[in-house]
């Protein structure tokens, strides 16, 4: 069936978006205001964009018309933490997930331990295994969404999680990421997995020779 999203209003293509990218990793920012107050709040609109430089990129909207809180803080200050969000961690994310008042503190809401990072004010949660300490690189207007995009200039995982410090190996599959799905409440578990590596060209010709 064709969808012309031309002919579509933005929240049906959304709602089309949303049910077919998936599923999509968890960016679980905590950023600050000028005055120096956390908040924190998790986007799935999120993933990888750059090695070199190290960039991860969050689409994030607006809320009656206004960007939200995270959105705002980052361009007033600059910087911010993704932290990456595990099976152990999904209810205290999803409590940030509620629409507080801006002086709410989501973190203490969550009862989650906000610790100092090395190179950015904003904190990281303690709880997450993974987080990011990321500054201002860009953000792209796209309408009512900005695209935000971080340098990574610090990464904080759990010592229990790192397999090879020397070599950066980290043991993926036990920090249990979860990531979102469709709807309003659906996410996925990343424990199911399977290995299939690249085929190298040479191989892939000897293969065709071998057939012919």
């Amino acid at each position: 069936m064709l969808f012309d999203f031309a002919k579509l209003p933005p929240k049906e293509r959304y709602k089309l978006l949303v049910s077919t990218v998936t599923p999509r990793p968890i960016a679980w920012i905590v950023s600050q205001n000028a005055k120096g107050e956390n908040n924190a709040a998790p986007f799935s609109f999120f993933n990888a964009f750059s090695g070199t430089p190290p960039i991860v990129g969050i689409g994030i909207s607006s809320r009656d018309g206004r960007p939200k809180d995270t959105r705002a803080n980052i361009r007033e200050t600059g910087q911010f933490v993704v932290n990456l969000v595990s099976e152990a961690n999904a209810a205290q994310m999803n409590t940030t997930a509620i629409e507080f008042d801006a002086s709410v503190d989501e973190l203490a809401e969550a009862g989650l331990t906000p610790v100092p990072s090395t190179r950015v004010k904003p904190p990281r949660i303690a709880e997450s295994p993974v987080s990011m300490e990321c500054e201002l690189f860009q953000i792209v207007d796209l309408g009512e969404t900005g695209l935000v995009l971080g340098r990574v200039v610090a990464m904080h995982v759990h010592d229990d999680l790192v397999l090879d410090p020397a070599k950066h190996y980290i043991d993926t599959p036990n920090l249990k990421l979860i990531g979102r799905m469709h709807g309003t409440g659906w996410y996925a578990r990343t424990s199911d997995l399977f290995d299939m590596p690249r085929i190298p060209v040479e191989n892939w010709k000897k293969k065709a020779k071998t057939k012919g």
